[in-house]
């Protein structure tokens, strides 16, 4: 008998016997969900579903009334909940419920692959986000190194990607939408007024989805993902302090009236720099909820507010308007009980953030007519133009700016991959953007017990609010093409897979557990 998996983005080794199923083929992703903790009817079920596979043949009914039962069993994720379908009967052990040396060998194999290839994925992302070769003209010499990082990534990813799954790449959602969006970038330079110049921006956006694919794959452990997040949080507290300190000293390097991140390249724009910063807050106040640590909490707190004054030094009405919206969603997810209470005291506190602001910041926020806003309108308008004149291909990658009346970008990232990419390609990558929302919500409910929030699901929140204030924030810059929302989405992946992981191994655990009770 050989059993299907329908998990669509984990295809595990495969096996010399097909009758040895591990439970994480049985279950599929979008089968997370919050359930009852009722755990002595689950044990029960589960000795009785062990009990009549001792004969090797368990009657349907019992099959289906075990996997009702382990649908309302407690888990540090949720359990996952679909049954199972066969063509036959099925033994206790073809479910995977009796360990066995090669199935832990797997288990050890999904946990930690992939080795090299993430330590040279967290020297790729140490490089993208710090620059190291700006810091001082005696390390020059490092320009390009994160191109040679990357294709020293990739040169151990593959052959190890291939030799663990017998895949390129796992394929879940997200992984579809940005092959299908590079495509649609490929297919829009022979149509380029400037081929050249579409062609070098396709180029560059390779490596983007280059990276965005080892990270979904490589980041198969709790620790590692908490490396990447701890990397970037570092990041993101040299920014926002420089911000904050180069706005009290008066060094305004943008026309002298606004600040420039300390870091170059992402993070050289004050609009780009609050952005990202958005993005941030969100995962470091959640994680702070996670942690039982009092000097932690500290520790996060601390970080979240230098994040905001970070974004408020940036002097961005885009970062802020993001800002608002990734807060108000996080709080209301976090409030749970007294989200009432929690409506008027958010709504009171951006009150007294507004009143006492100084008043550029106030005057900055309250302008909709100056230079720079009636360019980005006019950018707005001209680019729906062009995305509706040219639906199929666009103009090209990194063409508008050659349509545009002043000679700027999009400012809106929808529109940039409307105007340069295509209508279909505007619908790829909007359904990259919301898809990880339906996953993290699911394990938004787990719990570690009836009372406590699982650090998965804190981090899930901080992931959705940080989506949502992406997608606010992204909709005033043209950052479709940037590395910002690839790391939020294969954070969310990556989280996903772990729940899926998580819960596999629960079950097997109970299952064995009811085994050796009888």
């Amino acid at each position: 008998m050989k059993v299907k998996s329908p998990l669509p983005d984990y295809d595990p080794v495969r096996r010399s016997n097909a009758t040895k199923t591990e439970p994480s083929q049985l279950y599929s992703e979008d089968s997370l969900a919050r359930t009852s903790p009722n755990s002595d009817s689950s044990v029960k079920s589960v000795k009785a579903f062990v009990k009549a596979g001792a004969s090797d043949s368990v009657p349907e009914p019992m099959i289906q009334r075990a996997s009702k039962s382990l649908s309302h069993s407690p888990a540090g994720t949720g359990w996952l909940n679909k049954p199972y379908s066969t063509e036959e009967p099925a033994s206790a052990s073809a479910l995977g419920m009796t360990p066995s040396s090669k199935g832990l060998r797997e288990n050890w194999i999904r946990s930690h692959g992939h080795s090299l290839s993430f330590v040279g994925l967290f020297l790729f992302t140490f490089d993208v986000y710090f620059r190291p070769y700006e810091w001082s003209s005696a390390l020059f010499w490092l320009s390009s190194s994160a191109f040679w990082i990357a294709a020293f990534t990739l040169a151990i990813f593959i052959p190890t990607q291939l030799g663990l799954e017998n895949n390129l790449t796992a394929r879940p959602r997200e992984v579809n939408l940005i092959l299908l969006l590079t495509l649609m970038a490929l297919l829009s330079v022979p149509f380029a007024l400037e081929p050249l110049r579409a062609w070098n921006s396709f180029v560059e956006y390779l490596k983007v989805v280059a990276m965005f694919i080892v990270m979904v794959n490589v980041v198969r452990t709790k620790k590692r993902l908490q490396a990447l997040i701890w990397l970037v949080f570092i990041a993101s507290v040299v920014l926002g302090a420089a911000a904050i300190n180069d706005y009290q000293t008066g060094r305004l390097a943008l026309r002298g009236d606004r600040i420039e991140g300390v870091i170059g390249g992402l993070f050289d724009n004050p609009n780009d720099l609050a952005l990202h910063l958005v993005t941030i807050v969100p995962i470091a106040i959640a994680v702070g909820f996670a942690s039982r640590n009092v000097i932690s909490k500290l520790i996060y707190a601390g970080m979240s507010l230098l994040f905001v004054c970070g974004i408020v030094a940036t002097f961005s009405r885009g970062g802020f308007l993001g800002l608002i919206c990734a807060v108000t969603v996080l709080g209301w997810k976090l409030a749970r009980k007294n989200r009432i209470l929690f409506v008027v005291g958010g709504a009171a506190l951006l009150l007294a953030v507004i009143i006492f602001a100084q008043g550029a910041y106030r005057d900055r926020l309250s302008t909709v007519n100056d230079e720079s806003a009636l360019a980005r309108t006019d950018d707005l308008k001209r680019s729906l133009f062009l995305a509706i004149r040219h639906p199929l291909a666009g103009v090209g990658m990194d063409n508008y700016i050659l349509y545009s009346n002043v000679g700027k970008v999009t400012h809106n990232a929808y529109t940039q991959v409307a105007a340069e990419l295509g209508v279909a390609a505007a619908v790829f990558y909007i359904g990259f953007l919301i898809a990880p929302l339906k996953s993290l919500r699911k394990i938004e409910l787990s719990r570690d017990n009836e009372d406590r929030r699982s650090y998965s699901s804190y981090l899930a929140i901080g992931l959705q609010a940080s989506l949502i204030g992406f997608m606010v924030s992204s909709f005033f810059a043209s950052v479709a093409y940037q590395w910002y929302v690839y790391y939020l989405v294969a954070y969310s992946i990556c989280l996903r897979r772990l729940a899926l992981v998580e819960d596999d191994l629960k079950l097997g655990a109970a299952a064995r557990s009811a085994e050796s009770s009888q």
